[in-house]
């Protein structure tokens, strides 16, 4: 063991145990998740105990939280959604952070001794928004898919390419001597071949890898190669010295319509979720008290400026662009807070000598504190401008976007081989939506050159059956080839989701079994019909009447369901054998209404 194996056990033990001390109590209290985040990583920060005392590296550490939500937002926002939202994007988005940063500007200009090249460099990042906070309390909410979510990340993402703009501002504006520095020609440049390289990786390169590892069965590899596609796009992104997140997302994006879209998802959550955590903790580590208390009063009249400018400006922004005043409103204080990115914009323009350290300890204290108080702030702004809050809210799209119907019904179709392919069209027939899951990579790519969509995964698992939305469906159909264990799939999909209608198809006679005494009522033989019918063509083509025939099928049917009923009491499959057909049956023709031959 190495000296630093040590010294990072103890601080990832310190991590875990503020978050897990902390977090549960302030959910407890309903004060959100995000909110206790803060609280731990002020504890155990530099500020007050000291268990940590280099929050700056923990920060850069912990970006990697926002690359793993940008991927899997980008992994729920196909391109053609990303299309329709370009009004929001490059409208709403690009005047939120032009107006938000021009607002602070002249704030600063009234409350500090700032020259407008200081104040710009500042007012600009503070324009931000924190988009890890913000995804968070819409997920938290339940509205990251709804027409006030999609607009809410339309304005964060312009902010994020937004990014690269603004350390060109602060570069320009830099009054340290720079050394051959790059024409803004050459970093435009590298933004969009950065951006086409991703495109073309993400669309041709990454499927057909997913698609070789998923062939092989290699789950821990499939894991790997996950997690290599988000940290490789950051790292382009990060050696051109653009936005990682950026780069993440775009990957996503391209992914969003791949097959592995729900697997990829639900291998990096677990990941996103403890990276975002450590984020949270780490901001709230960037706290400075000692200049909390020496300039508290400079401090709160500018969390308080910021907080009000931003809300009024992007409520009047997006009452412009078609919201109604209390969902503007609601939106403008969402948004209010300054954001991640700030800290590396304040850290460029102390480096470009125009601000001190202290002003950027301090605007650093604005951002953590704006940042604490939105989850506050946010249900509060629900409280007083909704007064039916928690209503169900319609998801009919923005201008021009077409979101999915709240009256459509979907079903999760576990299983797309030869039974599961008549499911789906019956059901799409319906007008259904229908969310196909499969291990068969060729029989994914197979369904795929007939215009149907299926997804890679193992859809007896809870995360991926999550992953594709079962939490909105309106039943879930298991089509798979084969027996599988009724027991130990069904148990926790039935705890977790106990009135989901649950249809299955029966391998054979003990698979109906174990799926009844499983719970399941609507389970299907997926060779009693088709043997059924098989039999009937056999007696047709030898000469047997139709009434005949008829007979056989009843009395064949009564047989079996009785002796069905008997072996699902007593579990044995020889339970009611005497009852199994041997021999010709006893059937008077002319009761049964034959014509006698002449």
């Amino acid at each position: 063991m190495n000296g630093h194996t040590p010294e990072l056990l103890r601080e990832t033990v310190v991590f875990l145990g503020a978050a897990v001390l902390l977090v549960p109590l302030f959910i407890r209290f309903r004060l959100g998740a995000v909110l206790g985040y803060l609280a731990a990583g002020i504890l155990i920060g530099p500020a007050a105990l000291g268990l940590i005392p280099d929050a700056g590296s923990v920060l850069e550490f912990a970006e990697f939280g926002i690359v793993l939500l940008l991927f899997v937002i980008g992994l729920e926002l196909q391109p053609s959604r990303l299309w329709a939202l370009r009004r929001d994007i490059f409208g709403l988005g690009a005047a939120q952070v032009i107006l938000c940063g021009l607002a602070i500007t002249g704030l600063l200009l009234t409350l500090t001794g700032f020259t407008w090249e200081a104040a710009l460099v500042v007012g600009l990042p503070l324009g931000l928004s924190s988009t890890a906070l913000v995804m968070q309390l819409l997920n938290e909410r339940g509205q990251t898919a709804t027409p006030f979510g999609e607009r809410s990340f339309s304005i964060l993402l312009f902010q994020d390419l937004a990014i690269v703009p603004m350390l060109t501002v602060v570069a320009a504006l830099s009054r340290a001597p720079v050394a051959d520095p790059d024409p803004g020609w050459l970093i435009a440049a590298k933004t969009v071949g950065a951006l086409a390289f991703l495109v073309a990786v993400g669309r041709w390169v990454l499927p057909r890898l997913f698609r070789a590892i998923s062939t092989l069965g290699a789950r821990e590899a499939f894991v790997a190669a996950a997690l290599l596609s988000v940290l490789g796009s950051a790292l382009l992104m990060a050696s051109l010295g653009l936005s990682m997140a950026l780069g993440a997302f775009v990957a996503g994006v391209m992914l969003a319509e791949s097959p592995y879209r729900h697997a990829l998802e639900t291998d990096i959550e677990p990941f996103r979720g403890l990276m975002l955590g450590l984020f949270f903790i780490a901001v709230g580590m960037t706290l400075n008290l000692g200049v909390v208390l020496a300039r508290w009063p400079e401090l709160i009249a500018l969390v308080i400026g910021l907080l009000v400018v931003k809300t009024g400006v992007i409520a009047v922004l997006a009452r412009a662009f078609g919201c109604d005043w209390r969902r503007a409103l609601e939106m403008g204080v969402l948004l209010a807070q300054g954001g991640e990115f700030g800290f590396v914009l304040f850290a460029e323009a102390e480096r470009g000598l125009l601000i001190t350290q202290n002003a950027a300890q301090l605007f650093g204290a604005v951002v953590t504190c704006s940042m604490a108080l939105t989850p506050l702030l946010v249900p509060l702004a629900t409280r007083l401008l909704r007064p039916k809050a928690g209503a169900a809210e319609t998801r009919a799209g923005p201008e021009g976007a077409a979101s999915p119907d709240p009256e459509q019904r979907r079903v999760v179709l576990v299983g797309a081989g030869r039974m599961g392919q008549v499911v789906a069209q019956m059901l799409r027939a319906r007008g259904l939506a229908v969310t196909a899951i499969d291990l068969d990579p060729e029989l994914i790519d197979l369904t795929a050159r007939f215009g149907n969509t299926v997804f890679w995964g193992d859809g007896t698992r809870l995360d991926i059956l999550r992953s594709a939305g079962i939490d909105t469906a309106h039943a879930l159909v298991f089509a798979m080839d084969g027996a599988w264990n009724a027991q130990a799939v069904l148990a926790p999909i039935r705890q977790q989701w106990p009135d989901l209608p649950i249809i299955a198809r029966a391998y054979d006679r003990s698979h109906l079994i174990a799926l009844r005494q499983a719970g399941l009522d609507q389970v299907v033989r997926e060779t009693f019909e088709s043997g059924v019918m098989l039999g009937r063509e056999a007696l047709v083509a030898l000469g047997t009447p139709a009434t005949m025939i008829s007979a056989i099928e009843d009395e064949y049917r009564r047989r079996d369901a009785e002796r069905l009923a008997l072996q699902l009491v007593s579990g044995d499959i020889m339970s009611g054998a005497d009852s199994i057909i041997r021999g010709p049956l006893d059937l008077d023709p002319s009761s049964l209404g034959e014509i006698p031959p002449a």
